[in-house]
């Protein structure tokens, strides 16, 4: 059982570094996600992000010390050229959408196109729909995305970082997918690993919004599907 608790930084050495990319329009709430689950913050200021920025969780994965290094980039396509170094050595990648926004959903194939054109080729994925509190302004059918991360074999999961829901729970469900995948091939997957010797690593399972979920996250009712 995968445990969410998070490591004391001081006391235990680091069993893995798993390195996540977030993708998708910018304005989406890529850095909104990021600052939540890293700091538990939200600000309803934010600045467009400038180029790339990351930052780091320690967090317990079935007792063992994994180190998430989360870089979070730009969405505007004068940011583009950074694209192979922000892919390499990513283990894990979020699509990030507004689910108000269609236009931002329309795009994920063309993210996604990118993204396998750069990225390792067992890369774990997971589709999310940002900002589900805003339901009542919803441009994007939750089945039109399911259907879309089933095609692809992606993991799907709806969120909001302004209410904190199932944002953790993403972030823990693509954590143990990878490490499950990781341990069994032990591998380290760490900054300049070799990553590209491992089994597949392509998502299976579709997260339901609102169903609970091994990562214990919050389950917010706001991401129910009716």
């Amino acid at each position: 059982m995968s445990s969410n608790l998070y490591a004391d930084h001081y006391n235990q050495k680091i069993d893995y570094v798993f390195k996540i990319v977030l993708i998708g329009d910018s304005a989406v709430g890529k850095s909104q996600l990021l600052a939540r689950f890293a700091r538990n913050e939200f600000s309803l200021d934010s600045k467009a992000t400038i180029g790339v920025e990351f930052q780091t969780k320690t967090l317990l994965v079935d007792n063992k010390t994994v180190k998430a290094q989360i870089w979070d980039t730009a969405g505007q396509e004068r940011y583009r050229a950074v694209t192979s170094a922000y892919y390499r050595g990513a283990v894990g990648a979020m699509l990030v959408y507004d689910l108000t926004k269609r236009q931002s959903f329309d795009h994920m194939a063309r993210w996604l196109e990118e993204l396998r054109g750069h990225a390792d080729k067992n890369i774990v994925i997971m589709l999310i729909a940002n900002k589900c509190d805003l339901g009542s302004l919803r441009a994007v059918p939750v089945e039109d995305a399911q259907e879309f991360a089933e095609r692809e074999n992606l993991f799907f999961m709806e969120t909001s970082a302004l209410q904190s829901t199932n944002v953790e729970g993403a972030f823990m469900t693509i954590l143990t997918e990878i490490y499950k995948i990781i341990s069994k091939n032990t591998l380290t997957a760490a900054p300049g690993a070799d990553y590209g010797k491992s089994q597949s690593l392509k998502g299976t399972r579709i997260i339901v919004p609102g169903q609970d979920s091994d990562s214990g996250g919050n389950s917010g009712g706001c991401c129910m599907s009716s």
